[in-house]
């Protein structure tokens, strides 16, 4: 069960109420944080499964939703990923009664944005569920990515060039992305591994130079202008010389 009072929390939005999305199957605790977020001066809607979840979630807009990670009907990691794959780009923040980083991890890979165990202080609850609300109020990252005629459809996956399709391993799209959202800014092998692979990872292998040339066999080996260029000593960037 969630601790802490309802009092003495994050102030309510200064520009009229935020709409929050609470998909929670417990009773008890989506009450808690359903009047918790309404005396923050906040619209709440409540689903008590993920399908209703989804529905509502797919048909109104709202500036943050908190999504239990066990729920009947269709569990919280499904529902978030299938509205991500809709294109619904609502910052999630998760609640899940499991605390490993496994647990974490997932939840933040099917498109989660946040992640809080149970029992939680409503304080931190709202402090988060505030941070996601700025965040969504943000400019929000294109779908679609372009350098020269190199273009990458996040929301599909799909890469092409010159209108040329581009098949690519899930490594080699992790880094496409990452450097063509950062384009003409010098990327780093360390940059590279923190968001390629895991902190586990052993930066003494030539794996990222192994995946760099991978990737530049098949975005530039048969394209001119080249557009992945190595920075020696420093790292690499793609841009359009």
């Amino acid at each position: 069960m969630p601790t802490s009072s309802l009092t003495g929390s994050t102030p309510a939005h200064d520009h009229g109420p935020v709409r929050i999305l609470v998909v929670e199957d417990d009773t008890s605790i989506a009450e808690f944080v359903a009047t918790g977020l309404r005396q923050e001066g906040h619209a709440v809607d409540v689903a008590d499964n993920g399908v209703d979840g989804l529905e509502r979630a797919r048909a109104q807009q709202y500036d943050a939703a908190v999504v239990d990670v066990m729920l009947p009907r269709l569990d919280g990691l499904s529902l978030v990923g299938a509205l991500r794959r809709a294109g619904v780009m609502t910052p999630v923040l998760f609640l899940s009664a499991k605390h490993s980083v496994d647990d974490r991890v997932k939840g933040l890979q099917s498109g989660g944005d946040d992640y809080l165990t149970k029992p939680f202080a409503f304080a931190e609850l709202a402090a988060r569920v505030q941070a996601l609300t700025r965040r969504g109020q943000a400019p929000q990252e294109p779908t679609e990515l372009s350098v020269g005629d190199l273009h990458l459809d996040r929301l599909t996956r799909r890469a092409t060039r010159g209108g040329t399709p581009i098949e690519l391993r899930p490594r080699e799209y992790a880094l496409l992305e990452y450097l063509m959202r950062n384009a003409g800014r010098v990327i780093s092998k360390t940059m590279i591994v923190s968001h390629v692979w895991d902190y586990s990872f052993d930066t003494g292998t030539n794996a990222v130079d192994v995946l760099v040339h991978r990737l530049r066999e098949k975005v530039d080996k048969d394209f001119e202008p080249k557009l992945l260029h190595t920075v020696r000593g420093v790292g690499y960037v793609l841009k359009v010389a």
